[in-house]
């Protein structure tokens, strides 16, 4: 097994997901306060290994489905690179030291922390083993993921966490989620190969109608949210509803990747390639420290 291969496996770039652990900081505006990063930090890295933890195994229990993909095939399971006992291996490994960080670092939020990644981690053995072949499932499973991070950096910080929060986090995941499995009917149609066992439950007008429809709701549901006086109280500043350019324009432009570019697939590596979404959400990142900090 080389370097390559177990980066492959553990796919770190990956991690970009769990920043969504660090929200409820930013969103309170302690980000600054020291102790509460450092809490924050410490559930992401517990949340990191337990989240490779599960890309192991998925790459395990999709090791024949992958074989058949344009992409998937590389993967180190897949393709030969590492074999199934030592991806289970580090399947363990992974989960281990996930648990360890909690347990020696996580001071006095670590048993809330672990229900919390213990949910998480046994939600996605169901998922991988079971509950991805229920369409319309699937995609809810992975939006409670990203909610769950949320909850993760209530939990290691000590701050409630708001109803808009969960809201959005769920609308947003959930649109993610449809457009990857656009990625999956447009692999299905021009090849024929079903790479989910259910991806033969959606459509190309099913599935632009519903990332419409989700689009439509997020944005909607992000305006109120900034005009809402609870929030303009909170922040203390009336010009909060303009952050919603940005994720106005950040949508429009996720939409055209998936449907006129067909690439929506990873939205990682979108996130990491793709320099207008980087603007959006770096206007969107320095609009909010401005108003919060």
């Amino acid at each position: 097994m080389n370097a390559r291969a177990l980066i492959q496996i553990l796919r770190p770039h990956q991690w970009v997901k769990n920043g969504f652990i660090f929200l409820p900081l930013f969103f309170n505006g302690q980000l600054l306060n020291t102790n509460m990063l450092y809490h924050c930090l410490i559930a992401f890295v517990s949340f990191s290994f337990a989240a490779s933890s599960v890309y192991c195994l998925n790459d395990i229990f999709d090791v024949e489905a992958d074989r058949q993909h344009s992409v998937k095939r590389k993967r180190p399971v897949a393709s030969g690179a590492i074999s199934i006992p030592t991806a289970y291996i580090l399947v363990f490994i992974c989960l281990v030291l996930s648990l360890l960080t909690l347990m020696l670092f996580a001071g006095k939020a670590r048993y809330e922390l672990l229900g919390l990644v213990g949910f998480y981690y046994l939600m996605n053995i169901a998922y991988c083993t079971v509950l991805k072949r229920f369409s319309i499932v699937d995609v809810v499973i992975v939006a409670i993921g990203f909610v769950l991070r949320i909850f993760v950096g209530g939990s290691a910080t000590g701050i409630p966490i708001s109803e808009w929060i969960v809201i959005m986090t769920f609308l947003l995941a959930l649109f993610l989620a449809f457009a990857k499995r656009r990625d999956d009917v447009v692999i299905h149609r021009d090849t024929g190969v079903n790479i989910r066992k259910n991806t033969s439950n959606y459509n190309l007008d099913f599935v632009n109608q519903v990332m419409t429809v989700i689009a439509t709701i997020t944005i909607m549901a992000y305006i109120m949210y900034t005009i809402s006086p609870e929030v303009t109280s909170r922040f203390n500043c009336q010009y909060v509803y303009l952050t919603s350019i940005f994720v106005l324009t950040g949508i429009i432009r996720y939409l055209q990747i998936a449907i006129v570019k067909m690439q929506s697939g990873d939205p990682t590596r979108i996130l990491l390639r793709d320099r207008f979404i980087q603007i959006c959400l770096l206007g969107w990142v320095v609009a909010f420290l401005v108003i919060i900090y």
